[in-house]
């Protein structure tokens, strides 16, 4: 697998300027302590909320954290969390990812993890899937447009359906909330490294039991600099017509 600096081609569909902002959208985990006004959070949040939301069902809530002593108490859980990670998965650098690279990149998760504390704001989006409403004969005809097999399957895959079903109903405004952010200069970050005691940081932001928690965003003004992003090539993983 090779990796390669990715630049904005101004005469890509769309305009310069989108693209040029994707291009640039580094994870930036190293903040600056300063606020970040309500009113450009609320920004993000609309972003978010324009994203697709399957079904147009809009069943998302997103908690936003910017008092000091709830971060302060978070930090400990994130602390556990991001340990957790680095122990683990994290212990290794992805295939493609230079030693040097991946040092550096750890080097910013554990700068963020220690200062954890003064993030300026931190964006958790939130849902709730709403209970099926099925009946008999809707059943009996979604088994025979399936067919057999293909019921049986998905009578085995149902946790699967559901994860992704959820996820395509927030993940889109979650890209949105994240393009806001680097449009508007803001460094931000998507992590779920939180699901490792998501019961503990659901029990401290109050977050009820039935709602599911799909990301921890720190946002804030960026210490560092945006710059082009590393990905694959698209002639690597473009298949097209079949695989």
């Amino acid at each position: 697998m090779t990796i390669e600096t990715v630049q904005a081609d101004p005469s890509a569909l769309g305009g310069p300027a989108l693209f040029d902002t994707m291009s640039t959208m580094r994870a930036m985990r190293r903040l600056k302590p300063d606020a970040v006004p309500d009113e450009t959070i609320d920004q993000l949040i609309q972003a978010a909320v324009w994203g697709p939301s399957g079904g147009n069902m809009q069943c998302y809530e997103y908690v936003v954290v910017t008092d000091r002593e709830v971060m302060a108490r978070l930090a400990p859980l994130w602390k556990r969390c991001v340990d957790s990670y680095l122990a683990t998965t994290g212990k290794y650098a992805p295939k493609g990812m230079d030693e040097a690279a991946y040092g550096r990149m750890v080097a910013a998760i554990e700068y963020q993890r220690d200062h954890f504390a003064d993030t300026p704001a931190l964006i958790v989006p939130c849902y709730r899937f709403p209970a099926p409403r099925l009946d008999e004969e809707g059943l009996i005809a979604s088994a025979q447009a399936l067919g057999p097999a293909a019921t049986e399957r998905m009578m085995t895959s149902q946790a699967r359906f559901q994860a992704l079903a959820e996820g395509s109903c927030v993940y889109p405004g979650v890209q949105n909330l994240l393009l806001a952010a680097r449009a508007l200069g803001l460094a931000a970050n998507i992590t779920i490294w939180h699901l490792f005691l998501e019961q503990e940081w659901k029990q401290e932001l109050g977050i009820p039991e039935d709602m599911a928690t799909f990301a921890a965003i720190p946002v804030g003004w960026p210490l560092g600099n945006f710059g082009p992003v590393r990905r694959r090539p698209v002639a690597d993983v473009i298949h097209r017509n079949r695989w």
